[in-house]
């Protein structure tokens, strides 16, 4: 077990091993802070890197830091910042534009192809004890936001990029296809925009060897009639094609969950009936409403951390993750704090 001062960390070196070792603590430039990490979720991107090495073309050639749903405590601040001094919590968007490019001028900088992005290879991650980071990109968590709350941020912008995307308004009926970590981030900012209705796969709706067609004529039968927007959140080649046949003539289909490459689906059907299909790539702008949201508790996504580790039990949890356990599985980087 590593010493309080001392920068543990979990790496993952090739597919199938991953490590727990000690990393020089950093030292932040002009416009980077320092930070001692509080709390860091395990998300399935993370697994999926320990397992497989690589996912789609980001490959692991060199030992990654894993981690980038994080929060945390500024301890030291570069000469150029000024909005964050020692002391403050906050929470980290992990995309950082290292460019000001057309993506980044038009407000859609999470498409900026040269981003740092945490835990995305080359790019180390923050599942460690002392981790620096763009300052501009660090924000500020509410007193009354805990430091897990702000760890979630990260899963919870996929929720609300995904539904600005969609269209989510008042009165919308909603079906949201998987009921992991995402299709229940995604269920709460859709109520929380206005939706009337939400039906879930897994949740609301059991699906087991049905058709794609028949899931969509179950989704109706619950509705009371088709949804006009649908998130899809599993990658599944089934769900994609239940989502468009589910979705309403003339509604949005958004893809969010990442499956193979080449899927077979129903395209013609999709556009006789005027069927929107949008992709989303994880999100922009979403910090400052999220933590809105939470310090007015106008939301609750508390309840989504099912499972704590302590750090030096970093392996156990990666385990406790890829079994499928619980929901979101939370690593606490303080040995002096581990409260959520």
């Amino acid at each position: 077990m590593a010493a309080p001062g001392q920068n543990l960390a979990v790496v993952v070196h090739r597919a199938g091993e991953l490590r727990l070792e000690n990393r020089p603590i950093p030292e932040p430039g002009p416009n980077e802070v320092l930070l001692r990490m509080h709390s860091v979720g395990i998300c399935g991107s993370d697994v999926h890197y320990w397992q497989h090495g690589r996912i789609g073309d980001f490959v692991v050639k060199n030992p990654m830091v894993l981690g980038h749903e994080a929060s945390g405590t500024v301890i030291k601040v570069g000469a150029g910042v000024a909005h964050l001094r020692p002391g403050d919590r906050v929470a980290i968007e992990p995309g950082v534009p290292r460019e000001t490019d057309e993506f980044c001028k038009t407000g859609r900088y999470n498409l900026s192809p040269t981003i740092f992005f945490c835990a995305t290879p080359p790019d180390d991650g923050n599942l460690c004890r002392y981790y620096k980071h763009s300052a501009s990109y660090c924000y500020k968590l509410p007193d009354n936001v805990t430091f897990e709350e702000g760890a979630l941020i990260e899963p919870l912008s996929v929720g609300i990029h995904a539904c600005r995307r969609a269209g989510v308004t008042l009165g919308s009926k909603v079906f949201i296809c998987g009921s992991g970590p995402i299709g229940l981030v995604n269920v709460i900012i859709a109520k929380m925009m206005g939706a009337a209705a939400v039906v879930v796969t897994d949740f609301t709706l059991q699906v087991k060897n049905e058709t794609p067609q028949e899931v969509a004529t179950k989704v109706e039968s619950l509705l009371g009639c088709m949804p006009e927007i649908t998130v899809e959140c599993t990658g599944v080649q089934a769900c994609i094609q239940a989502s468009i046949y589910a979705t309403r003539s003339g509604g949005t289909l958004v893809l969010v969950g990442l499956g193979p490459e080449m899927v077979t689906v129903p395209i013609v059907n999709a556009a006789v009936r005027e069927v929107d299909i949008r992709g989303i790539f994880r999100y922009c702008n979403t910090w400052p409403m999220a933590i809105s949201l939470l310090a007015s508790r106008r939301i609750n996504i508390q309840p989504l951390v099912t499972h704590r580790f302590p750090l030096e039990k970093a392996l156990e949890a990666f385990e406790t993750t890829k079994r499928g356990e619980g929901v979101k599985v939370m690593l606490k980087c303080d040995p002096t704090d581990q409260n959520p």
